[in-house]
Protein backbone atom coordinates (compact mmCIF):
# COMPACT_ATOMS: atom_id res chain seq x y z
CA UNK A 1 0.00 0.00 0.00
CA UNK A 2 1.04 3.59 -0.59
CA UNK A 3 0.88 5.91 2.41
CA UNK A 4 -0.13 9.56 2.05
CA UNK A 5 2.70 11.60 3.60
CA UNK A 6 0.94 14.95 3.33
CA UNK A 7 -2.13 16.53 1.81
CA UNK A 8 -2.74 20.20 1.06
CA UNK A 9 -5.62 22.19 -0.45
CA UNK A 10 -4.12 24.50 -3.12
CA UNK A 11 -7.39 26.21 -4.01
CA UNK A 12 -11.11 25.43 -3.51
CA UNK A 13 -11.08 22.70 -6.19
CA UNK A 14 -7.47 21.49 -6.36
CA UNK A 15 -5.57 19.32 -3.85
CA UNK A 16 -1.96 18.17 -3.57
CA UNK A 17 -0.85 14.81 -2.17
CA UNK A 18 2.65 13.60 -1.41
CA UNK A 19 2.73 9.79 -1.51
CA UNK A 20 5.33 7.34 -0.24
CA UNK A 21 6.32 5.48 -3.44
CA UNK A 22 10.12 4.96 -3.50
CA UNK A 23 10.27 2.68 -6.56
CA UNK A 24 8.25 5.13 -8.66
CA UNK A 25 10.23 8.12 -7.35
CA UNK A 26 13.44 6.35 -8.37
CA UNK A 27 12.38 6.13 -12.04
CA UNK A 28 9.99 9.07 -12.52
CA UNK A 29 10.69 11.85 -15.01
CA UNK A 30 8.73 15.03 -15.87
CA UNK A 31 5.81 14.35 -18.20
CA UNK A 32 5.08 10.85 -16.94
CA UNK A 33 1.96 9.82 -15.05
CA UNK A 34 0.61 7.28 -12.60
CA UNK A 35 -2.67 5.38 -12.30
CA UNK A 36 -4.22 5.61 -8.84
CA UNK A 37 -7.09 3.80 -7.13
CA UNK A 38 -8.31 5.06 -3.78
CA UNK A 39 -9.89 1.76 -2.71
CA UNK A 40 -10.36 -1.79 -4.00
CA UNK A 41 -13.58 -0.92 -5.82
CA UNK A 42 -12.50 2.53 -7.03
CA UNK A 43 -12.16 3.69 -10.62
CA UNK A 44 -8.67 4.02 -12.05
CA UNK A 45 -7.58 7.66 -12.33
CA UNK A 46 -4.62 8.77 -14.50
CA UNK A 47 -2.74 11.64 -12.83
CA UNK A 48 0.44 13.29 -14.02
CA UNK A 49 3.41 13.24 -11.66
CA UNK A 50 3.71 16.82 -10.47
CA UNK A 51 6.97 16.32 -8.58
CA UNK A 52 9.15 13.63 -7.03
CA UNK A 53 11.94 13.32 -4.48
CA UNK A 54 14.25 10.40 -5.17
CA UNK A 55 16.00 10.66 -1.78
CA UNK A 56 12.80 10.83 0.24
CA UNK A 57 11.12 8.26 -2.01
CA UNK A 58 8.01 10.38 -2.53
CA UNK A 59 5.84 11.29 -5.50
CA UNK A 60 3.60 14.36 -5.62
CA UNK A 61 0.26 14.42 -7.42
CA UNK A 62 -2.05 17.40 -7.91
CA UNK A 63 -5.65 16.77 -8.87
CA UNK A 64 -8.84 18.72 -9.48
CA UNK A 65 -12.18 17.71 -7.96
CA UNK A 66 -14.20 17.28 -11.15
CA UNK A 67 -16.03 13.97 -10.67
CA UNK A 68 -16.94 11.19 -8.29
CA UNK A 69 -13.54 9.46 -8.44
CA UNK A 70 -11.47 12.53 -7.59
CA UNK A 71 -13.98 13.42 -4.86
CA UNK A 72 -13.53 9.94 -3.41
CA UNK A 73 -9.74 10.31 -3.61
CA UNK A 74 -10.02 13.61 -1.76
CA UNK A 75 -11.74 11.95 1.21
CA UNK A 76 -8.41 10.32 2.11
CA UNK A 77 -6.21 12.08 4.64
CA UNK A 78 -2.58 12.18 5.74
CA UNK A 79 -1.61 8.74 7.00
CA UNK A 80 -4.20 6.90 4.92
CA UNK A 81 -3.09 4.45 2.24
CA UNK A 82 -3.96 4.26 -1.44
CA UNK A 83 -4.94 0.89 -2.86
CA UNK A 84 -3.01 1.30 -6.14
CA UNK A 85 -0.34 3.75 -7.25
CA UNK A 86 1.13 2.44 -10.51
CA UNK A 87 3.85 4.02 -12.61
CA UNK A 88 5.73 5.79 -13.92
CA UNK A 89 3.77 5.44 -17.17
CA UNK A 90 4.07 7.22 -20.50
CA UNK A 91 7.11 8.70 -22.15
CA UNK A 92 9.10 11.40 -20.31
CA UNK A 93 9.01 14.90 -21.78
CA UNK A 94 11.96 15.67 -24.05
CA UNK A 95 14.12 18.39 -22.50
CA UNK A 96 17.71 17.54 -23.46
CA UNK A 97 19.47 19.99 -25.75
CA UNK A 98 16.81 22.71 -25.51
CA UNK A 99 18.30 26.18 -25.03
CA UNK A 100 15.26 28.46 -24.98
CA UNK A 101 11.68 27.36 -24.34
CA UNK A 102 8.33 28.97 -23.61
CA UNK A 103 6.16 26.93 -21.25
CA UNK A 104 2.44 27.70 -21.31
CA UNK A 105 0.29 26.35 -18.48
CA UNK A 106 -3.46 26.67 -18.00
CA UNK A 107 -5.40 25.93 -14.81
CA UNK A 108 -4.60 22.60 -13.18
CA UNK A 109 -2.44 21.85 -16.24
CA UNK A 110 0.17 23.99 -14.48
CA UNK A 111 0.76 21.01 -12.19
CA UNK A 112 2.02 19.14 -15.26
CA UNK A 113 3.91 22.09 -16.72
CA UNK A 114 5.82 22.84 -13.52
CA UNK A 115 8.10 19.75 -13.34
CA UNK A 116 9.04 20.29 -16.99
CA UNK A 117 9.81 23.95 -16.29
CA UNK A 118 11.87 22.95 -13.27
CA UNK A 119 13.93 20.40 -15.20
CA UNK A 120 14.57 22.79 -18.09
CA UNK A 121 15.75 25.43 -15.63
CA UNK A 122 18.06 22.95 -13.89
CA UNK A 123 19.58 22.05 -17.26
CA UNK A 124 20.46 25.70 -17.92
CA UNK A 125 17.72 26.35 -20.46
CA UNK A 126 16.27 29.88 -20.70
CA UNK A 127 12.63 29.46 -19.73
CA UNK A 128 9.80 31.92 -20.33
CA UNK A 129 6.68 30.79 -18.47
CA UNK A 130 3.10 31.93 -19.02
CA UNK A 131 0.41 30.60 -16.69
CA UNK A 132 -3.29 31.36 -16.85
CA UNK A 133 -6.28 30.95 -14.55
CA UNK A 134 -9.89 32.11 -14.55
CA UNK A 135 -9.36 34.24 -11.43
CA UNK A 136 -7.06 34.84 -8.47
CA UNK A 137 -8.78 32.25 -6.28
CA UNK A 138 -7.70 29.43 -8.61
CA UNK A 139 -3.97 30.30 -8.85
CA UNK A 140 -1.55 27.48 -7.95
CA UNK A 141 2.25 27.05 -7.98
CA UNK A 142 3.01 30.72 -8.61
CA UNK A 143 6.19 30.84 -6.49
CA UNK A 144 7.45 27.57 -7.95
CA UNK A 145 7.10 28.86 -11.51
CA UNK A 146 8.73 32.18 -10.66
CA UNK A 147 11.74 30.40 -9.17
CA UNK A 148 12.22 28.19 -12.24
CA UNK A 149 11.63 30.86 -14.91
CA UNK A 150 13.79 33.57 -16.45
CA UNK A 151 10.62 35.47 -17.39
CA UNK A 152 7.24 34.82 -15.82
CA UNK A 153 3.77 35.99 -16.79
CA UNK A 154 0.60 35.53 -14.73
CA UNK A 155 -2.67 35.87 -16.66
CA UNK A 156 -6.24 35.79 -15.35
CA UNK A 157 -9.41 35.89 -17.42
CA UNK A 158 -11.04 38.50 -15.19
CA UNK A 159 -7.93 40.54 -14.34
CA UNK A 160 -8.27 39.83 -10.60
CA UNK A 161 -4.57 38.92 -10.44
CA UNK A 162 -1.56 39.47 -12.68
CA UNK A 163 -2.49 40.67 -16.14
CA UNK A 164 -5.98 40.45 -17.61
CA UNK A 165 -6.11 38.28 -20.70
CA UNK A 166 -5.42 34.86 -22.11
CA UNK A 167 -2.12 32.96 -22.16
CA UNK A 168 -2.10 33.38 -25.94
CA UNK A 169 -2.00 37.17 -25.48
CA UNK A 170 1.28 36.95 -23.55
CA UNK A 171 2.67 34.31 -25.92
CA UNK A 172 1.89 36.41 -28.99
CA UNK A 173 3.63 39.37 -27.36
CA UNK A 174 6.74 37.30 -26.66
CA UNK A 175 6.82 36.08 -30.26
CA UNK A 176 6.33 39.57 -31.74
CA UNK A 177 9.16 40.83 -29.51
CA UNK A 178 11.41 38.59 -31.59
CA UNK A 179 11.95 35.74 -29.13
CA UNK A 180 12.93 32.57 -30.94
CA UNK A 181 12.18 29.35 -29.11
CA UNK A 182 13.43 25.84 -29.70
CA UNK A 183 9.98 24.75 -28.55
CA UNK A 184 6.80 26.02 -27.02
CA UNK A 185 5.35 23.53 -24.52
CA UNK A 186 1.64 23.95 -23.79
CA UNK A 187 -0.28 22.08 -21.10
CA UNK A 188 -3.83 22.81 -20.03
CA UNK A 189 -7.42 22.60 -21.28
CA UNK A 190 -7.77 21.29 -24.83
CA UNK A 191 -9.21 24.56 -26.11
CA UNK A 192 -6.25 26.46 -24.65
CA UNK A 193 -3.71 24.12 -26.24
CA UNK A 194 -5.54 24.35 -29.57
CA UNK A 195 -5.27 28.14 -29.65
CA UNK A 196 -1.66 28.11 -28.46
CA UNK A 197 -0.91 25.87 -31.46
CA UNK A 198 -2.81 28.16 -33.82
CA UNK A 199 -0.72 31.06 -32.50
CA UNK A 200 2.66 29.33 -32.83
CA UNK A 201 1.84 27.93 -36.25
CA UNK A 202 1.81 31.49 -37.62
CA UNK A 203 5.42 31.84 -36.46
CA UNK A 204 6.47 28.31 -37.45
CA UNK A 205 7.50 27.44 -33.89
CA UNK A 206 7.55 23.77 -32.87
CA UNK A 207 4.89 23.20 -30.23
CA UNK A 208 4.50 20.24 -27.89
CA UNK A 209 1.25 19.52 -26.06
CA UNK A 210 0.49 17.06 -23.26
CA UNK A 211 -2.71 15.11 -23.92
CA UNK A 212 -4.86 13.62 -21.18
CA UNK A 213 -7.82 11.88 -22.84
CA UNK A 214 -10.12 9.28 -21.31
CA UNK A 215 -7.85 6.51 -20.06
CA UNK A 216 -8.48 3.17 -18.36
CA UNK A 217 -5.49 0.82 -18.07
CA UNK A 218 -2.62 3.13 -19.06
CA UNK A 219 -0.80 0.38 -20.98
CA UNK A 220 -2.24 0.69 -24.51
CA UNK A 221 -4.53 -2.33 -24.15
CA UNK A 222 -7.97 -0.68 -23.95
CA UNK A 223 -7.65 1.93 -26.69
CA UNK A 224 -9.68 4.44 -24.69
CA UNK A 225 -7.05 7.16 -24.92
CA UNK A 226 -6.78 7.13 -28.71
CA UNK A 227 -6.06 10.35 -30.55
CA UNK A 228 -5.58 11.34 -34.16
CA UNK A 229 -2.13 12.85 -34.66
CA UNK A 230 -0.94 13.63 -38.18
CA UNK A 231 -3.81 11.56 -39.57
CA UNK A 232 -2.75 8.47 -37.61
CA UNK A 233 -4.23 6.87 -34.50
CA UNK A 234 -2.03 7.23 -31.43
CA UNK A 235 -2.50 6.19 -27.82
CA UNK A 236 -1.71 8.85 -25.23
CA UNK A 237 -0.67 6.33 -22.56
CA UNK A 238 2.12 4.67 -24.54
CA UNK A 239 2.82 6.99 -27.51
CA UNK A 240 2.56 10.12 -25.37
CA UNK A 241 1.35 11.96 -23.45
CA UNK A 242 3.44 14.53 -25.39
CA UNK A 243 2.68 15.12 -29.08
CA UNK A 244 3.38 17.62 -31.84
CA UNK A 245 0.56 20.09 -31.25
CA UNK A 246 0.40 21.13 -34.89
CA UNK A 247 -0.52 17.54 -35.79
CA UNK A 248 -3.19 16.87 -33.12
CA UNK A 249 -6.86 16.78 -34.11
CA UNK A 250 -8.11 18.88 -31.20
CA UNK A 251 -11.72 19.00 -32.36
CA UNK A 252 -11.93 15.20 -32.29
CA UNK A 253 -10.22 15.09 -28.88
CA UNK A 254 -12.65 17.63 -27.43
CA UNK A 255 -15.64 15.75 -28.82
CA UNK A 256 -14.47 12.44 -27.31
CA UNK A 257 -13.69 14.14 -24.00
CA UNK A 258 -17.33 15.15 -23.62
CA UNK A 259 -18.76 11.65 -24.12
CA UNK A 260 -19.14 10.85 -20.43
CA UNK A 261 -19.95 14.28 -19.00
CA UNK A 262 -23.55 13.34 -18.12
CA UNK A 263 -22.43 10.09 -16.46
CA UNK A 264 -19.74 11.95 -14.51
CA UNK A 265 -22.27 14.56 -13.41
CA UNK A 266 -24.67 11.92 -12.07
CA UNK A 267 -21.85 10.12 -10.25
CA UNK A 268 -20.70 13.35 -8.65
CA UNK A 269 -24.22 14.24 -7.54
CA UNK A 270 -24.76 10.76 -6.06
CA UNK A 271 -21.50 10.98 -4.10
CA UNK A 272 -22.39 14.47 -2.85
CA UNK A 273 -25.74 13.17 -1.57
CA UNK A 274 -24.05 10.20 0.10
CA UNK A 275 -21.46 12.36 1.84
CA UNK A 276 -24.18 14.73 3.00
CA UNK A 277 -26.16 11.86 4.50
CA UNK A 278 -23.05 10.54 6.25
CA UNK A 279 -22.37 13.96 7.76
Amino acid sequence: MFRIISKELLNPTVSKMVVDAPLIAKKAEPGQFIIVRSRNDSERIPLTISDFDREAGTVTIIYQLVGGSTMELDTLKKGDELCDFVGPLGKPSHTEGLKKVAVIGGGVGCAIAYPITKKLHEQGCEVHSVVGFRNRELVILEKEFEKASDRFFMMTDDGSYGEKGLVTDALERLLTEGNTYDEVIAIGPLIMMKFVCLTTKKYNVKTIVSMNPIMIDGTGMCGGCRLTVGGETKFACVDGPDFDGHQVDFDEAMSRGQMYLDFEKHTREALCRLQKEEC
